[in-house]
């Protein structure tokens, strides 16, 4: 039963259910932000040099071959060049949203340490205090 009670522990602790939340919204932002730069930013991109949809920009391998006696046709071998423009697309937006959200994070949280943070004029100001509070 020991074994039990410490996954329970494990599984429960407040850092875990943390991150499996933040993994869940993590995913789903993943989803918007894709559909932003797929439905809204490159086809617009795509228009202005020359109408140009970059998930057609391919390299062809090996083209498709029909077999006359079978009657099935092979498979085309291609480098997807512009299903890759599209993700390095996606990356860039992704991180910079993030790094938008960490500054800020990061911001807040040296506001509330300045905050804290006494200065020497006020530590030493609450020493005297202190003594005289003795006497």
């Amino acid at each position: 039963m020991g074994m039990i009670k410490e996954y329970k522990e494990f599984a429960v602790k407040g850092n875990m259910v943390d991150l499996a939340v933040g993994i869940i919204i993590g995913g789903a932002f993943g989803k918007v932000v894709s559909s932003v730069v797929a439905d809204l930013l490159m086809p617009p991109l795509g228009y202005l040099i020359g109408g140009i949809n970059f998930t057609d920009i391919k390299i062809q391998l090996k083209a498709p071959v029909l077999n006359l006696a079978t009657g099935r046709t092979t498979q085309e071998v291609t480098i997807n060049i512009g299903n890759f423009i599209q993700s390095l697309v996606d990356f860039g937006i992704i991180t910079f949203v993030v790094f938008l959200l960490v500054k800020g994070i990061n911001r807040m949280q040296r506001k509330e340490a300045e905050v804290l943070v006494p200065t020497k004029d006020q530590e030493l100001l609450t020493e005297i205090r202190d003594l005289l509070k003795k006497k």
